[in-house]
């Protein structure tokens, strides 16, 4: 994807969070699907988002109904292969490096992709409300699976746990599932007392997660919102910017890490 320029006005909206992280960090960042977007990963409520195609998988449904079972199975072998394959985009390293550097520490994400872990961040500082889709979960015993060494068998079957014969679904939390409560309560507690507040690419329309940035801003934190939307927690942020993310925390972390050190094959292809 071509990589959006800054107006002016926007530059100076990023400047004014780098000033905050500066002064008052480490600050948290809080990111929704809009920060994968820019890696080919659908969002989900856009006009290109994935439940504008499709009604999501309803928890109680897959508990209910074999056949929204097989569904849900077959969908995960088509989709699976490419949020596998995908990879960080300029949003996910601009975090990373601010992680690196000092200015950010925890990052709550409420993405299921791991491109902030592929990106660089530390898996312990990265809280995933929204769990992992790199993981295959039984309901009945709890065991878990590394995603790439389950094999789920041949379309429109519906794979069993084989130790318990339990029901299967990926590590996600489904739509009407109940975030795990250690990791929300361990969110709001950093909220709490975090100094900044990095809101990107998320329209805080989902609960409870969207406590999390609320949380903070009521706690007195500097809110600063990354999104092209309009999000309800707007009124209360210090700063908004209506840009990509991609963008928008690259210049970022440029102002506050320096620009990144460019691949020596690219250096040696200039000298030539």
């Amino acid at each position: 994807m071509e990589r959006e320029t800054l107006t002016v006005e926007r530059r100076r909206l990023v400047e004014a969070i780098a000033d905050a992280l500066y002064q008052r960090g480490p600050g948290m960042a809080f990111t929704g699907a809009g920060i994968s977007t820019e890696s080919g990963i659908p969002d989900y409520r856009g006009p290109n988002g994935l439940w504008s195609r499709e009604n999501p998988t309803r928890f109680r449904d897959f508990l209910a109904d074999p056949e929204v079972r097989r569904r849900y199975w077959d969908r995960r072998r088509e989709r699976y292969p490419v949020l596998a394959s995908a990879r960080p985009n300029a949003g996910h390293i601009a975090l990373a490096r601010l992680q690196a550097a000092g200015y950010l520490d925890t990052i709550v994400t409420q993405n299921i992709d791991g491109l902030h872990q592929k990106a660089g961040s530390p898996p312990e500082r990265v809280i995933e409300l929204h769990g992992t889709a790199h993981a295959i979960r039984c309901l009945a015993c709890e065991l878990l699976w590394p995603a790439e060494r389950f094999d789920p068998g041949p379309p429109g079957t519906i794979p069993a746990c084989p130790v318990c014969g339990g029901l299967l679904k990926e590590a996600t939390v489904a739509f009407g599932e109940p975030v795990p409560r250690r990791l929300l309560e361990r969110a709001l507690a950093l909220a709490e007392t975090t100094p900044v507040m990095l809101v990107v690419g998320t329209s805080l329309a989902v609960v409870p997660a969207a406590h999390v940035p609320r949380r903070a801003a009521r706690s007195g934190a500097f809110v600063a919102i990354v999104n092209d939307e309009p999000t309800p927690l707007d009124r209360e942020a210090h700063v908004v910017v209506r840009a990509r993310a991609g963008a928008a925390l690259t210049y970022l972390a440029e102002l506050l890490v320096g620009a990144p050190a460019e691949p020596a094959g690219e250096e040696r292809e200039r000298s030539v």
